[in-house]
């Protein structure tokens, strides 16, 4: 069968900066494509174009013959009015699915997504529940490629669980643009990186986020490999062109051609694998207080009578230098209003909150308050052409650069950046302000999968005190030495780490069970910690009554006998795999590489079956 959809060869350019040239992609049936990229790649618009909604500049999108394409868009909007049943019935109707079967699917796929009524407005939805609803209105239709661009974006955590059961469970081709190193490692069985620091615009390997972190890291190691051996070859024939004419009246032209087109291939590959990271670093004071922020028995109750909500009851807490927070809980449990407190912006209804004195206190907001109307060059420096970073005075052309901002985009309005670009504007501006406590909420919003490793590394050295508001459960993993967590119903508790806060959380009943399969619905987190608690729940009990070794069968003896030589063999088959991806034909072309890779894994996959049942043929036989 062909595939579902077959881009080739397409090109988008926005004025004279060119997004992607010449890509080639393909979805099949059962596909589930991750798709990464730094900020400003194309991926969402690559997708637009995968879904009709935007024309390449050049190449060809074909879709296969009545094939169904659904589209969810980075932002959910719904026209003031429509209730969630409306916008089913409508996405139905537009797709001419048969009128007996539509009330059947719009039950079902309202079931699939949790909305506990059909008559809610749409437009007042909270965000998660409006991104919820943007993937109902693509899912009811029963598309043969779902494409997702920032699926997680304004999920909290059990709704990006409930999204990763639904990806697993359909029967649709799926893509994904997602940063969530968690979430695509969960969902997708291939991943494709769009960046210009490949040969074909992309590179695409089957596998997980963890699989494509080890093609990738093998692709550039090749290309790197091709630099040094471009370089050795463009310095002999340098220095051949710098004897003279004498000697090159001797040599034939064809060589000189050559010359010029290797030292044109070694630009080319310098241009695309030299890459530009943002500088991020977070300066603490040199304070010696250990105790920065005591909360004692603090309640919070938003409203009054009837409709008033605790938020949160009894919280006792402390807060000392070097502690990284992690803050955790259902959308709407009150992390948002926690941070509110410490900064003074919101008084407690009970209990008191003590800051140390002259505490310096620096907040980043998920509201991203930025005057759009400012150029960047008076966003970053709004009184001069310079800042004050780390005791020095530095030009704002520099420090934007460090931000991975031009020179030509100083002078344009902030309303020109995209999303990661303003959160990469707010971090800069935080930077700026040495902090005994940092608030980050939602950080990373918007940030590239890139920048969000350089955010957490600069948060691992920061010396000060941190609390951090994510659903990047992976940064969560990495970056917090403590968890408090939140139920949404003014409980909390302090935790080592993540996965005891979703342990707790399932226990408290905030987590739900799904009524045919009866699996949770907020599944397992960290990728190893899932195959470890897959393992111990299924290992069989160990007792004291083990049985004596049994001697080897006929069968089993022949098989030892030859064993060895079949080891040999998988170790040879091993180290060819490995040679083919050190050949710079096979590096620099995607889909050799990834044929390569592939069959390293299945190489790798063998030789480590045959040598678990060498000890266990060795150990039997005693």
């Amino acid at each position: 069968m062909p595939p579902i959809l077959n881009a080739q060869g397409v090109s988008k350019r926005f004025g004279a900066t060119p997004l992607f040239q010449d890509v080639s992609f393909t979805i099949s049936d059962g596909d589930h494509i991750g798709l990464i990229g730094p900020n400003g790649a194309g991926k969402s618009t690559l997708l637009k174009v995968l879904a009709g909604e935007e024309d390449p500049d050049s190449g060809d999108v074909a879709v296969r013959k009545r094939a169904r394409v659904g589209y969810v868009r980075q932002e959910s909007v719904f026209a003031p009015g429509l209730t969630v049943r409306d916008v089913l019935e409508r996405a139905l109707k537009q797709a001419n699915v048969p009128d007996a079967e539509r009330e059947g699917r719009l039950r079902e796929t309202s079931g699939r997504t949790g909305f506990p009524s059909l008559e809610a407005e749409a437009a007042k939805l909270s965000g998660g529940w409006r991104k919820r609803l943007a993937i109902a209105e693509a899912v009811v239709t029963h598309p043969d490629v779902l494409l997702l661009d920032e699926p997680t974006n304004h999920l909290d955590l059990a709704g990006i669980a409930w999204l990763e059961q639904l990806i697993k469970e359909t029967d649709s081709a799926v893509v994904m643009v997602s940063h969530d190193r968690y979430f695509l490692e969960n969902t997708s069985d291939e991943t494709v990186e769009l960046n210009r620091v490949y040969a074909d615009g992309l590179l695409r390997v089957k596998g997980p986020y963890s699989k494509f972190l080890e093609g990738k890291e093998q692709y550039m190691e090749a290309q790197s490999k091709l630099q040094d051996a471009l370089k050795n070859r463009v310095k002999i024939e340098t220095d051949w062109l710098r004897r003279g004419p004498k000697a090159r009246t001797t040599k034939s032209k064809a060589r000189i051609d050559s010359a010029q087109e290797l030292i044109g291939q070694l630009k080319e590959v310098n241009s695309r694998t030299q890459t530009s990271t943002a500088g991020i670093d977070f300066a603490a004071t040199d304070r010696q207080t250990k105790r920065l922020v005591e909360m004692e028995n603090v309640s919070v109750v938003l409203g009054e009578g009837p409709t008033a909500r605790r938020i949160v009851e009894n919280l006792n807490f402390l807060i000392t230098s070097g502690m990284r927070v992690g803050l955790v809980g259902p959308n709407g449990s009150g992390k948002t209003t926690l941070l509110r407190l410490l900064t003074g912006e919101l008084e407690p209804s009970a209990g008191s909150i003590k800051l140390a004195s002259s505490l310096k206190l620096v907040y980043f907001s998920q509201t991203r308050e930025l005057d759009e109307k400012l150029t960047l060059r008076r966003a970053l420096a709004p009184d001069s052409d310079s800042v004050v970073y780390q005791g020095r005075v530095v030009h704002v052309a520099s420090y934007a650069t460090k931000f991975l901002f031009t020179s030509e985009q100083l002078n344009q309005p902030v309303e020109r950046l995209s999303g990661g670009e303003r959160a990469r504007v707010l971090i800069a501006k935080l930077m700026l302000e040495p902090a005994d406590l940092l608030l980050l909420d939602e950080p990373t919003n918007d940030l590239d999968i890139a920048t969000l490793e350089i955010l957490e590394e600069s948060l691992l050295e920061y010396t000060g005190a941190l609390v951090l508001v994510t659903h990047d459960r992976y940064m969560l993993d990495r970056v917090s030495t403590v968890v408090l967590g939140l139920d949404g119903n003014g409980g909390s508790e302090r935790f080592s780490d993540y996965s005891q806060w979703e342990q707790w959380s399932v226990r408290q009943g905030n987590s739900t069970r799904d009524e045919d399969t009866g699996e949770l619905v907020m599944a397992s987190i960290a990728p190893g910690k899932t195959g470890t608690a897959v393992a111990s729940a299924t290992a069989p009990a160990q007792t004291g009554n083990t049985p004596g070794k049994k001697k080897l069968s006929y069968l089993e003896a022949r098989e030892f006998a030859g064993i060895e030589a079949a080891v040999d063999a998988a170790e040879d088959r091993l180290q060819a795999a490995r040679e083919k991806l050190d050949d710079n034909e096979v590096a620099t072309d995607s889909a050799k590489l990834t044929a390569a890779l592939a069959e390293m894994e299945a190489a790798q996959e063998a030789a480590d079956k045959l040598y678990a049942r060498w000890a266990e043929l060795t150990e039997k036989a005693g």
